[in-house]
């Protein structure tokens, strides 16, 4: 079994998003039970009380109007342990890569990946909080969730 981990600030718009879109595609590949997919954040805001946050409505809209529901997830916050149960830590931009790799220490620090990297396009996704382009971002985290799961089934 492939066991992706996908990683934001908050856990509530891109890697929920990421997470989704994956499992939509290895759904509809036929490839569901071969793979762990989930999200997680590097940052606690989205998690008061020790309570995540569902995934943030704008984004949820845009799953939905790729057919895509998301209903019951609420963010949780990476740790330490991520690294070893996971084969994939999947971050959208350099920040969650440098908070990533500050939550779970030198352990499994050659399993990070920024989701661009797998694309001709590299670079990072764009936080739709601060841009309110969901579509742009749903974009991006499609193109990337295909070339990643392409090097996956490459390999």
């Amino acid at each position: 079994m492939i066991k992706i981990l996908f990683i934001c600030h908050g856990n509530i718009c891109r890697s929920p998003m990421a997470e989704f879109v994956m499992k939509k595609m290895v759904a509809e590949r036929g490839m569901a039970d071969r793979f762990l997919i989930a999200s997680a954040a590097t940052s606690t805001e989205e998690i008061p009380n020790g309570r995540g946050n569902p995934v943030y409505p704008p984004a949820r809209a845009e799953l939905a109007r790729h057919g895509i529901a998301c209903s019951g997830k609420h963010a949780v916050l990476l740790n330490k342990e991520d690294a070893r149960q996971y084969d994939y830590l999947i971050v959208m931009d350099e920040r969650n890569l440098r908070n990533t790799l500050r939550i779970i220490g030198e352990d499994g620090k050659e399993k990070v990946h920024k989701l661009l990297d797998f694309t001709c396009q590299k670079g990072d996704i764009a936080d739709p909080w601060y841009t309110g382009d969901f579509a742009a971002t749903y974009h991006e985290i499609e193109e990337g969730c295909a070339a990643l799961l392409q090097n996956l089934c490459e390999k």
